[in-house]
């Protein structure tokens, strides 16, 4: 909708400016162990683990730090099992949000989760309790200023991608989970420099939001991906632009 920002668009933006500053180096570490452990060490026949150094590579992680991951998820070294666990919960407003996490220690996390969701005027829901709305896509995030739109909405369609969505400073280019690593493979090739490539959990209709409202949903969601279990958080959430900037000031 034109005239509001998307909550994807504003943790992508919020990904761009963490990554140049290295704090996403934790959740990117985790990402690339999961990977490995789950497909091994070899990037060639691995795909998952492809995408995660291709984005920890996009980010400046050191080459070294990117090995070492790599070998604890293949248990080439000692270090601690990661699991996936996804968790379902409201806003204010009736905003439904969905994370997906990668933890050593589930009680640690679903208590964190959960403090911050009460904190903010929210509530941590039942599995399937908000799943329902959302859908299953591979996200490509790339700063405007890396890339033409031309090119870039020639080689993403030409590879398999759905669509190319056009934001302020940062284009997002949509897939089908399963084309997610083709498309990001010919980005590559195209030397298209990526802020992130993840497969996701889409909204398919959003609310939009205002006010008080607006204020703690967005403190909700800050807060959430702050986490350094939280992989991703999606959200179902329009808020206008005149309210961001009151919460950008604020």
């Amino acid at each position: 909708m034109s005239g509001h920002s998307k909550w994807s668009t504003i943790k992508h933006k919020k990904a761009v400016k963490d990554a140049r500053r290295g704090k996403m180096f934790t959740k990117l570490i985790k990402d690339l162990t999961m990977a490995a452990r789950m497909g091994g060490s070899d990037a060639t026949s691995n795909p998952h683990l492809r995408t995660a150094i291709a984005v920890a590579r996009g980010a400046s992680m050191p080459g070294d730090t990117i090995d070492r991951a790599v070998k604890k998820g293949a248990g080439e070294l000692g270090g601690v099992n990661y699991e996936e666990v996804t968790y379902e919960g409201h806003a204010l407003g009736g905003a439904a949000i969905m994370l997906q996490t990668l933890t050593d220690n589930k009680n640690r996390t679903v208590s964190e989760v959960r403090h911050l969701f009460t904190k903010n005027g929210g509530s941590l829901g039942q599995p399937n309790s908000v799943a329902w709305m959302f859908t299953h896509k591979g996200i490509i995030s790339i700063e405007k200023d890396k890339t033409d739109e031309d090119q870039l909405m020639e080689i993403a369609l030409d590879a398999g991608a759905e669509d190319v969505t056009v934001g302020d400073d940062m284009f997002e280019v949509v897939t089908a989970p399963n084309r997610l690593e083709d498309v990001r493979q010919a980005l590559e090739d195209a030397n298209i420099a990526m802020v992130s490539a993840e497969a996701i959990m889409v909204p398919q209709n959003t609310v939009s939001l205002a006010g008080k409202e607006a204020e703690q949903t967005v403190r909700l969601l800050d807060a959430l991906q702050e986490l350094d279990d939280v992989q991703t958080v999606s959200a179902n959430v329009e808020i206008a632009e005149e309210e961001m900037e009151k919460l950008s000031a604020a």
